[in-house]
C-alpha cells in the first residue's frame, strides 16, 4: 500500500505592507473610514491606503463579531464602483470565504463578466483558488468556466480543476463525467488528461471513465485514457488486463504501445497476460511485435519458448525480429557453441582415493596433476601412454594387487563340515597287521 499524501485545504494570502497594520485598524481603513495608515515595513516607511486595508481583511480569523464585519466590508468592497477595490476584493475573496462564504460566490460569478479586464483576470484566479476549498460553493461557476469560450477563462477553470481531483476526486469524477460527454472534442482531451490524477482516490467511478474514454471515436481521448493502463496495472491487476485487451486492438499505434506497457507491469505469472502477449506477437503493427518478442523470455520456459519461437518464425519477416527468434530457438545443449554445451555438461566424478594411490604407487597419472616425486620406481624418462594402454596398465596393477592380498576369509570344506581333520593313507604298513 502506497502512503498516502497529505493534501493542504487552506488557501495561503498574499503578503504585503499590509501585514504591517494594526488588527483595529484594518476594517476602518478597509471601510474607507480612514484614508490612509502609515506603517513601517521592512524598514520603510510607507503610507497605505483603502486598498491595502481589504487586502488585510484576510488576517482576520475566528468566529465572532470582527470576522462578521471582515465579511460585510468585504462584500461593501466588491460592489465598488472603483475597479481596484473590486479587484482588492477578489484577491481577499478566497481566504475570508474559509471564514464565512455566504454571498461571497454569488459576487464572483457576477465579477467573472466584469467590463474591465484586470477585475476579470482576479476573478478568474479567485476562482482557480477557491476551486478545490469550496468545491460546493464554485459547482455551477465551475462547471461554466470550463467551457468558456474565453482562453484564459477556460485555463484558470481547467486549473482550479486540477487541483480538485487532488482534494475532491469524487467531485472532479462528476465533472469529468460530463466533460466527456461535450461533443467538442477538446473538452473531451483535457478530462481524459485528468484521469491519471484520480486511479489513487477515484475508485469505481474513475475506473468506469477510463472505460468511456477508451471507446471515444476521438483518437487523442483514446490516447490520454491509455496512458492511465500502466499505473492502473501496479494497482488493479484484472481491470487493467480488461482494458488492455481492448486497447490491443485499437487501430492507433500508441493506444496499442500504451497496452503493451501495461502488460510488462503485471504479474508475469498472471496467465491472461501472458496469452495477450502471445497474440501480440503476431500483431500487423512490427512496434507491438517488437515489443511483445522480447517479452517472451520472461514469460515462458526455455522448451516452451523454443516451440514458440520455432512457430513465429514461419510468419515473420522481419529481418532483425528473425534474428532475435532464432536465437530463441536454439537448444544451446546441442546446436551451442563449445562453450555453451560445456554449461550443460555434468562435471565428472572424482577418483576414489584408494585407486589414486594404487595408481600414482604404478607410475599412472590421473588427471592433470603431476605425479608425486618418488611415485614411479622406474628411473629415466617414459613415453606417455595413451587412453588404451594407460587403462590396460591400470587394470593389470589392480589384479596383480589383489592376487598378492589374503583373503579376508576361507571358504569352509566338506571336510571341515564332517569334522575330519586329518586324511589316512591305507596304503601303509599298518594294513599287514590284518
Amino acid at each position: 500500500m502506497g502512503g498516502s499524501k497529505n493534501i493542504n485545504h487552506t488557501i495561503e494570502s498574499e503578503t504585503g505592507p499590509w501585514m504591517a497594520l494594526k488588527k483595529e485598524e484594518i476594517i476602518p481603513l478597509a471601510r474607507g473610514e480612514f484614508s490612509s495608515v502609515d506603517v513601517s515595513w521592512k524598514g520603510e516607511s510607507l503610507t497605505l491606503s483603502r486598498i491595502d486595508g481589504i487586502m488585510a481583511l484576510t488576517r482576520i480569523k475566528g468566529k465572532g463579531k470582527n470576522s462578521s464585519m471582515a465579511h460585510q466590508t468585504l462584500l461593501l468592497s466588491l460592489e465598488s464602483d472603483i475597479p481596484e477595490i473590486r479587484e482588492a476584493g477578489l484577491k481577499a475573496l478566497p481566504e475570508v470565504a474559509t471564514q464565512k462564504s455566504e454571498e461571497l460566490f454569488d459576487w464572483l460569478s457576477v465579477l467573472l463578466d466584469d467590463p474591465v479586464p484586470k477585475v476579470r483576470q482576479a476573478a478568474s484566479k479567485c476562482l482557480s483558488l477557491s476551486t478545490p476549498v469550496f468545491p460546493s460553493g464554485v459547482q455551477v461557476i465551475l462547471q461554466n468556466e470550463l467551457r468558456s469560450y474565453n482562453n484564459k477563462r477556460m485555463e484558470a477553470a481547467w486549473k482550479g480543476l486540477n487541483s480538485l481531483c487532488e482534494t475532491w476526486p469524487s467531485v472532479a469524477c462528476d465533472h469529468i463525467d460530463t466533460l466527456l460527454l461535450e461533443e467538442d472534442p477538446i473538452y473531451r482531451r483535457k478530462a481524459a488528461k485528468l484521469l491519471r490524477k484520480l486511479l489513487s482516490k477515484g475508485g469505481s467511478v474513475a475506473w468506469d471513465l477510463i472505460s468511456w474514454a477508451l471507446d471515444d471515436e476521438d483518437v487523442e481521448v483514446r490516447r490520454n485514457a491509455a496512458k492511465t493502463l500502466p499505473s492502473l496495472a501496479r494497482n488493479e491487476t484484472r481491470l487493467a488486463t480488461i482494458f488492455s485487451e481492448r486497447a490491443m486492438i485499437d487501430p492507433d499505434n500508441k493506444v496499442r504501445l500504451s497496452a503493451i506497457k501495461a502488460i510488462q507491469a503485471m504479474d508475469k505469472d498472471h496467465g491472461r497476460a501472458r496469452e495477450l502477449v502471445l497474440q501480440g506477437a503476431s500483431s500487423k503493427d512490427m512496434n507491438i511485435r517488437k515489443a511483445c518478442i522480447e517479452m517472451l523470455p520472461r514469460l515462458y520456459s526455455d522448451e516452451v519458448l523454443r516451440g514458440i519461437a520455432i512457430d513465429l518464425l514461419k510468419v515473420e519477416a522481419d529481418e532483425t525480429l528473425r534474428q532475435e527468434l532464432k536465437e530463441m530457438a536454439i537448444d544451446e545443449s546441442l546446436e551451442g557453441s563449445e562453450a555453451q554445451k560445456n554449461k550443460f555438461l555434468a562435471p565428472a566424478p572424482s577418483v576414489p582415493m584408494l585407486d589414486r594411490e594404487v595408481a600414482e604407487a604404478h607410475g599412472i597419472q590421473l588427471g592433470l596433476e603431476k605425479l608425486p616425486v618418488g611415485a614411479n620406481s622406474d628411473s629415466g624418462p617414459k613415453k606417455p601412454l595413451n587412453d588404451e594402454e594407460q587403462l590396460k596398465k591400470q587394470n593389470d596393477a589392480l589384479k596383480e594387487d589383489a592376487k598378492k592380498t589374503n583373503p579376508l576369509y576361507r571358504s569352509v570344506s566338506q571336510d571341515d563340515m564332517m569334522g575330519y581333520e586329518e586324511e589316512y593313507d591305507f596304503t601303509d604298513s599298518d594294513d599287514d597287521e590284518f
